[in-house]
């Protein structure tokens, strides 16, 4: 067959399919591109898929680091004076402070104030940390937990304390996932008539889990 043969009958074969040539450029287009923008994440998303499922079963020993320390002078009479009882940040130049003591940003993380005590969370990817003032002497203690890479990761797969900026990649991976998922399909729907198997497949694909959640999940 020479290639104006094969020309005709590719041609023939996408108006068959209901593809226009156009089209189907298009769809090839979005399928490698949005592949190639989420290959690394979809390795890394089935990796910790991984690692989650089988969470109890690998063993990490969490690192804790505490500290306990007392504030300026200058701080332990602005605390006391301040009437301040509500949900709120420590002031800039206090977080600054902190922060260079104890090794780990406060930024503007909201504090909960009392008339006694301001106790301050601050969670994180594979980690966890939390300060407490005592309001009256000035008193601070620090404790910070680190679980390691794994949990880490774990963490950044669920979304767990991660902040906007991760939830924003989340998001963004999605609607690229989705793309590829798509244009996948579109692609399958192309082939189907020269390879008998996609649909068949594709079935097993949605029959599968939902069978193992039917009969095995209670």
């Amino acid at each position: 067959m020479n290639q104006s043969s094969a020309s005709s009958s590719s041609t023939a074969t996408i108006r068959k399919s209901g593809f226009s040539s156009a089209m189907l450029r298009m769809v090839v287009l979005w399928h490698w591109t949005s592949s190639a923008v989420c290959l690394i994440g979809m390795l890394g998303f089935a990796i910790t898929g991984i690692t989650l499922n089988h969470a109890s079963q690998i063993e990490t020993e969490p690192d804790r680091e505490s500290l306990v320390e007392t504030l300026p002078d200058e701080w332990i009479e602005r605390l006391a004076a301040s009437e301040q009882t509500e949900r709120a940040p420590l002031p800039r130049e206090l977080a600054d402070w902190l922060s260079q003591r104890v090794g780990k940003s406060i930024g503007g993380r909201q504090a909960d104030w009392s008339e006694f005590e301001i106790y301050l969370s601050m969670p994180g990817p594979g980690s966890d940390a939390w300060l407490a003032i005592d309001r009256e002497t000035g008193e601070f203690e620090f404790e910070s937990t680190q679980r390691g890479w794994i949990s880490y990761a774990n963490d950044l797969h669920k979304g767990r304390n991660t902040g906007a900026a991760w939830k924003w990649f989340l998001d963004l991976f999605a609607i690229a996932t989705l793309v590829f998922c798509i244009t996948g399909l579109l692609l399958l729907v192309e082939h189907a008539r020269r390879r008998k198997m996609t649909w068949p497949l594709v079935g097993l694909g949605l029959l599968l889990p939902f069978l193992v959640a039917v009969l095995f999940i209670h």
